[in-house]
């Protein structure tokens, strides 16, 4: 496992979409390296819709992504929100995954957030505890609900 010290976190580019790709397959959420190409060109073109960070080793291999936005609501003060956050398998655990949530929260403040929030699946009881290490508090548990357009 890479020192936590050999991971660089910066913004994603269009190249990174075939590593973005596998890594959101590894999450759950498989796409094709072209569907993602467009997905971040479109993130990429239109940062109100967030940012998307990448964790890279010294030796140029992405093995983890966080995207985070900011969507004003009514209900609470301006807050970020964590969408997404894969570290490969074999690297979980090196400090990566923190080092993403970090620059986010960075990037969270300078857009005048006064706190994040994140979602995360029942299931995933490995990302809860890595939430609560990071200083997150579980307050709420609720359903979620989609309907196709």
């Amino acid at each position: 496992m890479p020192n936590p010290e050999e991971i660089t976190i910066r913004r994603v580019r269009l190249s990174d979409a075939a590593s973005v790709a596998e890594l959101s397959g590894q999450l759950g959420y498989p796409a094709h390296k072209k569907e993602m190409a467009d997905r971040l060109a479109h993130l990429i073109r239109h940062p109100r819709f967030g940012v998307v960070l990448v964790a890279e080793t010294s030796h140029g291999k992405i093995v983890g992504w966080l995207h985070v936005s900011v969507t004003p609501l009514l209900e609470v003060p301006l807050r970020a929100e964590v969408n997404g956050l894969i570290v490969a398998e074999g690297q979980r655990g090196s400090g990566s995954g923190a080092k993403l949530l970090q620059a986010a929260e960075a990037w969270a403040k300078c857009k005048g957030c006064t706190g994040m929030s994140v979602r995360s699946n029942v299931v995933r009881d490995r990302a809860h505890a890595f939430y609560l290490r990071n200083g997150y508090e579980h307050y709420k548990t609720q359903k979620a609900f989609r309907k196709a357009l």
